[in-house]
Order: structure tokens, then C-alpha cells, then sequence
């Protein structure tokens, strides 16, 4: 049996029997009679179904609110993008108010659902949002759109020492980014349902939302994450793509004729197609997409008008940025907004939203009596997740006695940082590593940590990742683990493949991630892969970047003082560069220097035992040769171990001429690297031995003797510079 019940203006309830069996359609239709939302409902009992209109109105309502506040922050600034803001709307609405699992009072709750904005140009479109949903960023923010110190800069940035923006979930400014950190956000919170759910209490249970645009979609990193987030059945992920038909310079046409919703199916997603601004549309694909634990992401594509709202641009490539602020005005009114009134919202919308946020905290009040029983019940878990949340780790003299003194003779450093990863691992219950289809060569995999993944004898809960061959997505993905905020994650590849993964290790070190990046293979001791896989500039080319720390350990030891050090950072990313061939222990060296030598970044390896006459200075593989030379050369010579460069700046002006002492200007400096960074520590008249060219293929001894990397080169070297003094 199927009712039908036609709902033309105002809320209905229908009161239904018990004794009724069957299905209740029910349709909403408007003035002009034109269908505006329709669903089934399955009833068995007793029941009273409401059909509320006046939510949709709401929703709708918000929406030309928040195009109204787009035009304006965006007008005020003279500078922003009005396309995204105004186009997708009514996504906005329906996400942030009725779709969406969040308490605006307590942003980091670990169980709400996560929006990211991947098309982070249109950030205007979150703010509004944010705004209105309750979250504490007040309207004089909003106003103060891309000012200096302002809540609202101008793409997304994640709350660190500099931004503390509420419920921005990813910085979000290359475009395929935001939409590629969603597949590691989406992966993580599979990995913490896993692990920390239980038969009785279920904690973990929310979903990822992502909005992307064209330009997301056409970057290439989009299309890895997107494989990915298929290929690990991560059915959290929602994706509702603003298909405008638009970029920057152009309609999309001119730069792209695939159809995306076959691309996405092919991969293994969900794909949905509807009107972008049928409320009741986009808000039912939600619904579903949510309700569907089916094993496949979801795409909902949003066909949508570009600046909607500012009929002279709406539609067009002109709409995409702030071309359409001089018809604002005429658009306010035209919208219905108050034209002597700017950044209106009315008491309505104020009042819905209100509501809305009670209703999100009485859910919010369930989940944390949920929460209390589950944490009385599993106190070592309740532990793990607590340090996960506060991002404790332990000590740095916890992890150095967990470590073991390496014991044996020379041996590559990759080789050191797998076994010092088995430590890590253990001491760091949530520490995650993972390899760009690299395992056996960058060799850090956690032994009993398990695969991550759905098929195949993986688990979520498995702590090692296969990212395949992705460098630029694990960068991104690795990312998204580091803004869900429980994890510590590292990711391996080849050194040289470091150039794919060069955008996510900005923003993690914009965004004060802390993510490790294990890099082997690390300089032109490769050998016969040739210089196409010789690293020569890319050590130089990552200590460019503001905060990230670079560091080369030269043996065992001051590879346990790069893993620890990389843990300690809790403030932004370490890379961690290793080598492939053996390389001398440096026994003479007590362990104890120099792992805290690392930490430092810089420390004292051999003290001259005469009057101080040079410093030679040397990092990673070519410590040993400076060692060697050292003994040669004769007592006025000091060598100094330089793993990090980024520690030793900041340690203190005392310790910094403790190590290097200013009256000492005769200095040398060594590595298997280009040279450019070196004067700095070297001075203009120094002597900086490092290799300014590309290699070539042939046995890494080889490749390193014929280049000048011995000790036999640097002795002669450093006695015909000073000679020449």
C-alpha cells in the first residue's frame, strides 16, 4: 500500500496508524506547483512523520545571505574570488546546515565531520559559512576579509602559531591539494575507527566532505588521491564537485572534454549528477551518500552557475575573481538583501542556525556519555587516544634508552633508520609510516605493524600504507593524516623523487605539520641508476624551505638522533636523508654525541688537540672522509658534524661559536651535494668541496671517487687551501 501526501505551504504532520503496513510518499511542491523535494519513507508502526517545508526555505534563505556576504568581504578587499561563493551556495546551506556532524563550541572534537574547501580560492564561501553556523569567527572578521591578522586570509589556512581560524580542517591553496588531503583525512579516520571502536561502543563514526572545482580536477594529484581513496574502499569520503563549466582564463572547454563522472566511476567511485541549486537535490544525494557503507567513495556532481547572483558575469570565465564587484550593488538588491545594509543576515537565518547548533550539541552530549563509558572501559586505549589527541609523544630520553646502541660493523643508513623505525613504532603506538611502492629499497616497513587497506590482507587498522607508485598524492595524503590530528606519520621514497612531492612539503611546513619524510638513496653514491636518480641539488634545493628540517645522519647513531629528532618536532615537518651504500659507524664517536649531537644539528665530532687552525665541515656519508682526513692533516684541526642545519640556527648564540668559533675563519666544507648553501657557515673564503654538476652511471664508489668525495681529496684539497692563505 502507498499513500501520497501533497505538502503546498507551511509544516504537515501525518499521524499514522499502527496498524498500517507499507510506503508513505511524500511531496513538497511550491506557489507555481513545481516539485521541490520528494522522498519514501518505510513505516511499520506507529508514527508521526513531519514534512517541514520551512527547512528549505531556511536553507535557501542562508544561502542568498551568504552570496550577500561573499559580495561584500569581497568588495571591501577589492580583491577575491566571487565565482565559487556564489555558485555553490546552496552546497554550502545544506552541508552546514542539516548534512554535517560538528559542535561550532568545541571545533577539534575528534568525531565530528570534516569539510575541506580543495578549491581554496573561493574562500569567502567558508567563512560565510563558518560564520553563520555558530563557529567563533565574528562578523568583524568576515568584514576584515584578506587584512593583515585577520581571521580570514585569503585561501584557507589550518590553525597553527600564526592562524587560529575554527573549523578550517586543511590550508588549502595548490588546487587538487585539498580534495588529495581528504583521501588521507578519510583514511585516517577508517584507521581510528579500527583501532579504537568496539563491539560495545562505537566513538569513531563520521565522514569526510570535500568541494572541489574544475582546476582541482585537472591537477594531476587529484586524479593519484582519487585512485587511491577507490582502491582503499574509503566509502567515508563525499566529494561534491561545483561543475560550473568555468576556469580562470576560460570556459572549461578550452582545456578539458572528458566526462569526469566516467573518469570517477572508472576509478571505483559512487557518481551522482543533479542541479547544484535544487536544495532538496543536493541535501537527498547527501543523505544517501552517507547511508551507503558500500566500499566506494562518493562524486556528487553539482551542475552549478558560476556567480550566480551578478547576472553580468553569472556563467562566465569574468566570474571566476572579483570581476563582478561593480554590479554588487544592483545584485544585492536584485537578490532581496537590504541595499542600505552590508553583511546582512537576518534574525531568521541567525535563529535557524541557532537552533541547528542546539541540536548539534545534544548529539554532541550523547556521543561524550558514549565516550565516558567507552574510556572506563578500554584504559589503554583511552590512554593511546589521549596522547594522540594532545599529540604527546615520549620523551626524547624515553625514545633515545628504547632505542638499542648499534652494534656491528659499517652499514647504510637506511638500513639504521629500519631498525631504528621498530623502535619509534613500538614507543609511538600511533605512528604511521608508509612508501611510494619503495618498501624493499627505502626499508620502512613497521615489522607486525600490518597493512593498511580494505582487501587483500590489509586492515584499517594496519599502520604501514602502500601508497603505489604516487609520490605527489603521499605527500598530500601523508598531509591529511597530520590534520586529523591523532596520528604521526612518515612516508618513504628515493631522495630524487622528493621534486614530485615538493607542494605538500610547503604546506606542511606552512602548516606546521608535523610528518615525516624519509628520503633514501640520498646523493650521487646511487651509483648505476645514473644521474637521472642522483640527487645533487635537492638536499640545498628542501633547506629552502622555512620550517623544514633537513637532516643527513652520517652513521647509526645520528640516525636514531634523526628519528627521535623528528618526533620531538612537533611544529613542522623533518625530512630524513639516507643513504643506500654503507657507510662507517665512527666508533671513536661515543653514541651519546652524537645522537644529542643531532638534535643539535651541529656538534664538536673531532676536537682539534692542538691550536685551533681550521674547522672542516662535513655531513651525512662524507663525516667519515673529514674524520679520516682529520688525522692526517694534523692536531690544529677540528671537524665538525653539520647533520641539520635548521637545529643548529636555532640553538643559541652561545652554542653556535662553542661549535664554530668565530676567531677560527679558515673553514672547509664537504658533501656529496651542490655547494650554494655553504658560505653561510663557511664564509665567502672558505673552501666548500661538493659536487656542482650532474653524476653519471657507474659503481657508487666510483661515482663518489671520480667526483672528489675521499679523504684523499679533501686532504689535498685543504692543505693547497691553506697553503694559499
Amino acid at each position: 500500500m502507498k499513500f501520497l501526501l501533497l505538502v503546498v505551504t507551511g509544516a504537515a504532520a501525518l499521524q499514522v496508524p499502527s496498524s498500517f503496513r507499507g510506503s508513505l510518499e511524500l511531496r513538497g511542491v511550491s506557489a507555481g506547483l513545481q516539485p521541490t523535494f520528494s522522498r519514501s519513507v518505510e513505516l511499520g508502526a506507529a508514527a508521526t512523520l513531519e514534512v517541514a517545508p520551512a527547512t528549505m526555505e531556511s536553507l535557501a534563505t542562508a544561502a542568498t545571505e551568504a552570496r550577500g556576504l561573499a559580495m561584500d568581504s569581497i568588495a571591501a578587499a577589492e580583491s577575491g574570488h566571487l565565482g565559487l561563493p556564489l555558485g555553490a551556495a546552496e552546497m554550502g546551506a545544506v552541508l552546514f546546515g542539516s548534512a554535517m556532524k560538528f559542535n561550532p563550541d568545541e571545533p577539534k572534537w575528534i568525531n565530528r565531520d570534516r569539510f575541506v574547501l580543495s578549491a581554496g580560492h573561493g574562500s569567502m564561501f567558508l567563512y560565510s559559512w563558518l560564520h553563520l553556523a555558530g563557529f567563533d569567527l565574528p562578523m568583524d572578521e568576515v568584514k576584515n576579509f584578506r587584512q593583515f591578522h585577520s581571521q580570514t586570509p585569503g585561501h584557507p589556512e589550518f590553525p597553527n602559531s600564526e592562524h587560529t581560524t575554527p573549523g578550517i580542517e586543511a590550508t588549502t591553496g595548490p588546487l587538487g591539494a585539498g580534495i588529495s588531503n581528504c583521501a588521507g583525512i578519510a583514511a585516517a579516520s577508517k584507521m581510528s575507527a579500527a583501532i579504537f571502536n568496539t563491539d560495545e561502543h562505537v566513538i569513531f563514526d563520521n565522514h569526510v566532505f570535500c568541494l572541489v572545482g574544475d582546476g582541482c580536477l585537472q591537477e594531476g594529484v587529484s586524479a593519484e588521491a582519487s585512485c587511491f581513496a577507490a582502491h582503499e574502499k574509503l566509502d567515508n569520503l563525499i566529494v561534491l564537485y561545483d561543475a560550473n563549466d568555468v576556469t580562470l582564463d576560460k570556459m572549461a572547454e578550452f582545456t578539458q572534454s572528458e566526462d569526469v563522472g566516467m573518469r570517477y566511476e572508472a576509478y571505483g567511485w559512487d557518481v551522482t549528477t543533479l542541479d547544484g541549486h535544487d536544495i532538496q537535490a543536493v541535501s537527498d544525494a547527501i543523505e544517501t551518500a552517507k547511508s551507503e557503507d558500500n566500499g566506494k567513495p562518493k562524486m556528487i556532481i553539482c551542475k552549478t552557475e558560476i556567480g550566480r547572483g551578478i547576472d553580468e558575469v553569472a556563467g562566465t570565465n569574468a566570474a571566476h575573481g572579483e570581476a563582478g564587484v561593480q554590479y554588487v550593488d544592483e545584485a544585492r538588491v536584485a537578490l532581496g538583501l537590504p541595499a542600505d545594509e552590508k553583511w546582512f543576515v537576518s534574525k531568521d537565518t541567525y535563529s535557524f542556525f541557532e537552533e541547528r547548533k542546539q541540536k548539534l550539541q545534544e548529539e554532541y552530549k550523547e556521543w561524550e556519555d558514549i565516550f565516558g563509558k567507552w574510556k572506563e572501559a578500554n584504559p589503554e586505549k583511552a590512554k593511546i587516544l589521549q596522547d594522540g589527541i594532545d599529540g604527546a609523544t615520549p620523551s626524547v630520553d624515553e625514545l633515545f634508552a628504547a632505542i638499542p646502541e648499534h652494534e656491528g660493523g659499517d652499514i647504510a643508513t637506511r638500513i639504521a633508520g629500519a631498525n631504528v623505525l621498530q623502535s619509534i613504532a613500538e614507543s609511538v603506538p600511533l605512528y604511521v609510516s608508509g612508501s611510494a611502492d619503495l618498501h624493499g629499497s627505502t626499508k620502512n616497513y613497521i615489522k607486525n605493524g600490518g597493512d593498511f587497506g580494505a582487501d587483500l590482507g590489509k586492515s584499517y587498522a594496519g599502520r604501514n600504507v602502500y601508497y603505489g607508485i604516487r609520490e605527489h598524492a603521499m605527500g598530500c595524503i601523508m598531509n591529511g593524516f597530520a590534520y586529523y590530528g591523532l596520528f604521526r606519520v612518515s612516508g618513504a621514497t628515493f631522495l630524487v623523487f622528493a621534486d614530485y612531492m615538493r607542494a605538500p612539503v610547503r604546506i606542511a611546513a606552512l602548516a606546521e605539520l608535523p610528518v615525516s619524510y624519509i628520503w633514501t638513496h640520498d646523493s650521487i653514491g646511487v651509483g648505476e641508476d645514473g644521474p637521472t636518480h642522483q640527487p645533487v641539488e635537492t638536499v640545498s634545493g628542501l633547506r629552502a624551505f622555512p620550517n623544514l628540517d633537513v637532516i643527513r645522519p652520517a652513521d647509526p647513531e645520528e640516525t636514531a638522533g634523526a628519528f627521535v629528532a623528528s618526533i620531538d618536532k612537533k611544529t613542522g615537518p623533518t625530512a630524513l636523508i639516507l643513504t643506500r651504500q654503507n657507510v662507517d659507524s665512527l666508533t671513536q664517536i661515543p653514541a651519546s654525541e652524537k645522537r644529542n649531537g643531532v638534535l643539535k644539528g651541529a656538534y664538536v665530532a673531532v676536537k682539534e688537540t692542538g691550536t685551533l687552525e681550521c674547522i672542516i665541515i662535513a655531513t651525512g656519508s662524507e663525516l667519515q672522509h673529514a674524520v679520516k682526513a682529520a688525522e692526517t692533516l694534523g692536531p690544529g684541526y677540528r671537524v665538525v658534524s653539520m647533520p641539520c642545519m635548521e637545529r643548529f640556527d636555532r640553538q643559541t648564540p652561545e652554542y653556535k661559536a662553542e661549535v664554530l668559533p668565530p676567531s677560527c675563519t679558515k673553514r672547509v666544507s664537504m658533501e656529496a651535494g651542490v655547494t650554494n648553501v655553504w658560505p653561510k657557515y663557511v664564509g665567502l673564503d672558505g673552501l666548500t668541496i661538493g659536487v656542482d654538476r650532474f653524476g653519471f652511471s657507474a659503481p657508487g664508489d666510483i661515482v663518489m671517487s671520480e667526483l672528489g668525495m675521499s679523504a684523499d681529496n679533501l686532504i689535498s684539497k685543504v692543505q693547497a687551501y691553506m697553503a694559499a692563505a
